[in-house]
């Protein structure tokens, strides 16, 4: 791992935390890392992240990477996304909404430049990538595979939502890169925030998909955030349930809590359920 003053980068090659679930924070960011039960036959880990912190808490970009095959899909983007560090820090510092316009401009850029798919066919494996920035009282996020995003809050599990994207299958970037079809394939989106405490939590399959865990249940997984105890405590317990099951597959989790004092949209009939309105 990598750790700067407002950084921290890490591929599961430089160390795999095989049987060994690590938590490390940066400013209010907690990062989550297992990288499999070695007796169920954990051998190696492909997964990987990048997370840079405004550390007045103004703003956070996170990143997480499950690669397969090998780590070096993952360790390209991180490499690619290092080198790219400072133009992208110039449109985290834009005001909303061009902060969000000018991150995704970037992002997308960068993956569709001829450079980079070149690199792409030179590395062993392909990537899911899952990227998220939150400023103000919005959060953006860019994903291409089957990380996933959640946000909890208890106004949105009323409506059981509990996750911002989809999980999707067929996407990757490296050797197989959905960059390179004539229509590159991933989602993108910018939400806003509710009033009150918001928990954002990436998450790469290792811990979805652990078996008998009951995660693939994103209310499952928003229950170890829904108490007053602090983030790192609920990423620590999702870490645990993986080690007790005997998870085989990497999981990495990026969490951290935004405090938002804004009021969020409301529909003109107030706040009540679709179910319990009388129209």
């Amino acid at each position: 791992m990598k750790k700067l003053m407002n950084e921290i980068n890490w591929v599961g090659s430089s160390h795999t935390y095989i049987d060994q679930p690590d938590i490390s924070s940066l400013h209010h960011i907690t990062v989550g890392r297992y990288g499999g039960n070695s007796l169920s036959g954990a051998n190696k880990n492909e997964d990987g992240c990048l997370v840079w912190a405004c550390e007045k808490g103004d703003w956070e970009f996170a990143v997480i990477l499950d690669a397969h095959y090998s780590a070096e899909s993952a360790q390209l983007v991180v490499e690619e996304l290092e080198a790219e560090k400072e133009r992208l820090l110039e449109a985290v510092r834009l005001q909303a909404p061009d902060c969000f316009t000018e991150v995704e401009s970037r992002i997308v850029s960068l993956f569709k430049s001829a450079e980079f798919r070149a690199k792409c066919q030179r590395v062993k494996g392909e990537t899911a990538c899952l990227i998220a920035f939150r400023k103000e009282n919005y959060v953006w996020w860019f994903s291409i595979g089957d990380c996933v995003l959640y946000l909890c809050h208890p106004e949105l599990a009323d409506f059981k939502q509990y996750q911002l994207n989809q999980r999707n299958f067929y996407e990757w970037v490296g050797k197989e890169n959905t960059f390179e079809l004539p229509v590159p394939s991933y989602s993108s989106g910018v939400r806003e925030l509710r009033k009150g405490k918001t928990v954002l939590l990436l998450a790469t399959d290792g811990m979805v998909e652990c078996p008998d865990a009951g995660f693939e249940d994103a209310e499952k997984v928003y229950r170890q955030f829904a108490d007053d105890s602090m983030v790192e405590e609920g990423v620590q317990r999702l870490l645990q349930t993986v080690e007790t099951h005997h998870g085989r597959d990497s999981a990495t989790l990026i969490a951290w809590t935004v405090h938002n004092t804004e009021e969020g949209s409301e529909p003109s009939d107030g706040r009540v359920p679709p179910e319990l309105r009388k129209e």
